[in-house]
């Protein structure tokens, strides 16, 4: 299953991918005697999108086809509010030699993110007015389904929902002034877009295959594999739930194969095997209008 958010009537609202378009929930709770949320976030929060899940398995594919669907849509981030977003920095070598930084060996470069850095695809990216260097880095999200503790890496797909692309800042010229800036740099305005789906885990063959390139102006900057991460996703899921309880809508931002600088008027694209690509526009702040 696919799912996005879209911007309808000045609201976002949850819907599933069909052959051809778009069916929102809304439309699925008023054709079908269902009462999912039209919310993806509460969907998950209430534990409701496993039941849909399992509807669409069933009768919901097909049923949707007899359905009509949008197709010229608008999409929102995929929710405003997660609870916590964990990002990855350096967790490809190439990216960190990139950087002249030492790859994390024995834990994961993980950092914080706020909801506030939250926007959607196609909304503006700025470049803050404090920075001189800031830079775009396509990633592939996971997106946690379930409260979990201590999970065992064997088993960590049971508590993923899915996974999204994802669109991640820095301002790399203030995090060259001290490694204990890494929180500021990271935390802009605008600084994180994910969407515009979450593909559940089976729609994918083998996530460690997936290609994720970092796009510039429809120009490839730098592509890497899965499998070349020095923590894959079952690794992040597992050690991050040993640090702390996750809750249904974190996110982990599983690290990028490079990082572009942006300027005012660059179009930066994320690329992902087999998903919807992710596409922003830059604006610079410090530039008159």
């Amino acid at each position: 299953m696919r799912i996005a958010t879209l911007k309808k009537h000045g609201q976002e609202v949850a819907a599933i991918r069909a052959e051809n378009g778009y069916v929102s929930l809304a439309r699925v709770n008023a054709n079908f005697d269902v009462k999912f949320p039209t919310d993806l976030k509460i969907l998950l929060d209430c534990g409701q999108f496993d039941i849909l899940k399992v509807w669409y398995d069933g009768e919901g594919k097909d049923a949707l086809a007899d359905l009509p669907v949008e197709q010229d849509v608008a999409f929102g981030p995929l929710f405003r509010y997660p609870g916590r977003i964990w990002g990855i920095g350096l967790n490809y070598r190439e990216h960190a030699s990139d950087l002249t930084e030492k790859v994390p060996e024995q834990y994961p470069g993980s950092f914080i993110k706020s909801s506030t850095t939250v926007i959607g695809p196609g909304d503006v990216i700025e470049i803050p007015r404090l920075s001189e260097r800031t830079t775009a880095e396509a990633e592939l999200g996971i997106v946690i389904g379930k409260t979990c503790k201590d999970v065992p890496k064997a088993n960590w797909l049971d508590v993923v929902v899915g996974f999204t692309t994802i669109i991640d800042m820095t301002a790399e010229d203030i995090l060259k002034l001290n490694p204990r800036y890494l929180t500021l740099c990271k935390n802009f305005n605008t600084f994180f877009v994910f969407g515009p789906e979450i593909v559940t885990p089976d729609e994918i063959d083998d996530v460690n295959a997936l290609n994720v390139t970092t796009v510039i102006n429809d120009r490839d900057h730098a592509t890497n594999v899965v499998s070349n991460m020095t923590f894959p996703p079952d690794y992040l899921v597992s050690f991050h739930s040993e640090v702390m309880t996750m809750h249904p809508g974190d996110v982990i931002s599983s690290g990028t194969p490079g990082a572009v600088p942006i300027a005012d008027g660059d179009v930066v694209t994320c690329r992902i095997d087999g998903f919807e690509l992710l596409t922003c526009p830059v604006r610079d702040l410090k530039v008159d209008r």
